[in-house]
Parts: structure tokens; sequence; C-alpha cells
């Protein structure tokens, strides 16, 4: 018994399309680790070789080992009927030749129920040697795709080379010649430590800061002590304002008895009242305030700094795979089929990375890598005429 569960049918529909020109009827072999298939193209030049890891699905189980032979193009289909966000159930039983497919949309009440009919397929089942290669090139996918579809214009064969200095795409044809080189991507470790480290630096400056904010407070508080140690304003019985404090007897001012009733009036104007405590009180309140504003603007600073760390690792990570990568053990030069190379390009909606494994007299090993699994090439070079 066998039940795979995909979270999106877009996976399938995307490897569909990447191995249809290649392979029409193919085997896929079904155990506890996942699914696989490996099938040649007609000519036998080019080997396909699928892995759906275990793990790539959302639920598996295989009782048993076995093998569904299915025409790919049936499957296509009947695969096309489902929405790209809905969830893909595969369900087959021995006894049964038949490949039971369920669609479940994921935002609506609708689920699709298809079976497709399975096919006894005579395939031989061949071993792929571990081979360690002299030179391996990692670059981006969509960037292979773009050297392989215009050299494709100009020619029937690309002659890939290899060194250290870089790799080199070249084609020749009746309208003329054409070349494409990649240089190896310079590291970026140096850049990334001075960032990090500026980071760092921005952090403590930070909490500096903060620091110097919070202390902020207690001299506030400091000051409202000065502002009650103020001296305070009285009247006396006959209305004359008094001021209260240890120089109680320098801010009277002397009068005489005779001038004690006409010149009241120009005493109580003379003595101004005492606006200090006023003023202190409102610096009190408006340094409050700019703490509160200064903490506010603090505050979300620190909240952003890990979404920004993870933001700068998932940029780190597409940097990574973007990057033009050249391993070389010794200096590698082949000719192959760009028809074919072309075929493999369709693989690129699949990963944003490609990896080429090159040695000389040996077959070429393409490989698109994704987060469920991978799909490899295996492509015979072309023999120079003598």
């Amino acid at each position: 018994m066998l039940e795979a569960k995909l979270d999106q049918a877009e996976l399938l529909k995307k490897i569909l399309d990447a191995v249809k020109e290649l392979v029409t009827d193919a085997n896929f072999d079904c155990t506890d680790e996942g699914i696989k298939l490996q099938a040649m193209d007609n000519s036998h030049v080019a080997l396909v070789s699928l892995n759906l890891a275990k793990s790539g699905f959302q639920e598996y189980r295989c009782d048993r080992d076995m093998s569904l032979g299915m025409s790919l193009t049936s499957l296509q289909k009947i695969i096309k009927c489902a929405g790209n966000n809905d969830m893909v159930t595969l369900r087959a039983d021995e006894s049964v030749d038949v490949l039971a497919l369920l669609f479940e949309a994921k935002k609506q009440d609708r689920v699709g129920e298809y079976e497709m009919k399975l096919m006894d397929i005579d395939q031989e089942h061949l071993g792929i040697p571990d081979t360690v290669y002299d030179a391996e090139i990692s670059l981006p996918a969509t960037e292979f795709a773009r050297i392989i579809r215009d050299l494709k214009e100009l020619g029937e064969s690309v002659k890939i080379e290899v060194s250290k200095d870089g790799v080199r795409f070249s084609a020749d044809g009746d309208i003329g010649t054409a070349a494409v080189t990649l240089k190896p991507s310079e590291e970026k470790g140096r850049s990334n430590d001075s960032d990090e480290g500026s980071d760092e630096e921005e952090g403590s400056e930070q909490g500096s800061d903060e620091e110097e904010e919070e202390e902020e407070e207690p001299r506030a508080d400091e000051d409202e002590e000065e502002a009650d140690a103020e001296p305070k304003e009285e009247e006396d019985e006959d209305g004359d304002v008094a001021v209260q404090g240890d120089d109680d007897e320098d801010t009277k001012p002397e009068v005489s008895d005779g001038e004690e009733n006409g010149s009241s009036k120009k005493r109580k104007s003379s003595v101004k009242p005492n606006t200090k405590s006023k003023k202190v009180k409102q610096e009190k309140k408006s340094s409050k305030k700019a703490v509160k504003k200064t903490k506010a603007k603090v505050a979300p600073k620190k909240e952003t700094k890990g979404k920004g760390k993870a933001k700068k690792a998932s940029g780190e990570d597409k940097e990574e795979k973007m990057k033009v990568v050249i391993n070389v053990q010794q200096a590698v030069s082949l000719t192959f089929s760009i028809k074919y190379l072309s075929n493999f390009a369709k693989s690129t909606p699949l990963s944003e990375s490609v990896h080429l494994h090159m040695s000389n007299e040996v077959p070429l090993l393409v490989e698109y890598p994704f987060p469920q699994g991978h799909i490899r090439y295996y492509l015979a070079p072309k023999i120079a005429d003598e």
C-alpha cells in the first residue's frame, strides 16, 4: 500500500514539464525511503534520475516496495486539473492496477478524485557508479538556461571548457561563433564580518543611549526636590507679599511709618513672585516626555533587530546560490549536444542553482537540487571527428 501526500501540486507539474521531452513512459520505484524514477531517452544518450525523499512529503507511507509504470503524458493531463496550491495525495495498491489521485483545495471545500491506469513497462534499472569528477561548477540556474538559449541560435553543439580562471561556453555555426565566459565569484566573507561588527557597534551605541536616558529620570526627581525646597510666597495680614526662606530679613524692604500707607502699593509691586518652581516643573515634564519619546524610538529597534538578522541570513543564502563557484582538479574540455542541454534547462523553475560535474571522457552530470529532493541528468559527450 502506497500513500504519499504533497503539500503543493505545483512541484509535480514542474517535474513533469522538465522530463516530458526526454521520457514518455517510466517506472516510479516506491520504497520506504521515497519515490525514485530512472529512465533513458529513446536515443540512449541521456539519462534522467529523479529522487523525491520521504521527508519531502507531508505524509508518506509505503508498506512494501513497488514499481508503478506510468505514461508521463497521461499523468501530466491529470495533474493539470489540480491548482498549484492544492494538496495532492497519491494512493496505489498492489492488487489494483490503478493510481488514485486526490486533489484538495486549501481555501475552498473542493476535492477532486481521479484514477489513472498503470502500465507494465519492461525497463532496466541501471546502476550509476560513484565518480570523482575533475571539475565541479555551481552557478545560477537562470544564468545557465540563458547561456544555452543564446548559444542554441548559433550551433547544434556547445563546448564547455573549465579551468581555474573560469568556465567557457562556446558554439560554432553557419552564421558565426559565440562564447560566454563565467569567472568565479569573489569571496565576500570580509564584508560580511565588517557588517556584523558594525551591527554590534550600533547595538552597543543603542545600549549606551538607553542607559543615559534611564539616568535622566532620577535627575528629574532631584529637580522636583529642589523645586520643593525653593522659597514660597505668602501674603501678610495687610495683603503684602512675603517671601519665606533663609533670607527673609534681607528680602523685606524697610519702610517708615509715614510712608507705610502711601507706599504699600509700590512695595507690593516691587516684590516679584518667585517663578522658579514653575519653570522647574515645566522642565521636568518636558524631560519626562523626551525620555518617553526616546524610549519609544529605541524599543522598535530592539524588536526589529532579530528580524534584520534573519533577513540578512536568508539574503546570504540567496547570495551563495547566485555565486559562481568552480572547483578544478584538472582542466576539462568536452563537447555536448545543445538540444539535450536545452531540455535539461527546463528544470530551472525547480531550483535556484545548478551543479555541473565534468571529467574527460565521462558523461556530464547536471544536477538541480530542491527542498524535496533532486533531479539529475547524465549526458554522454560528443566524440570529435578525426
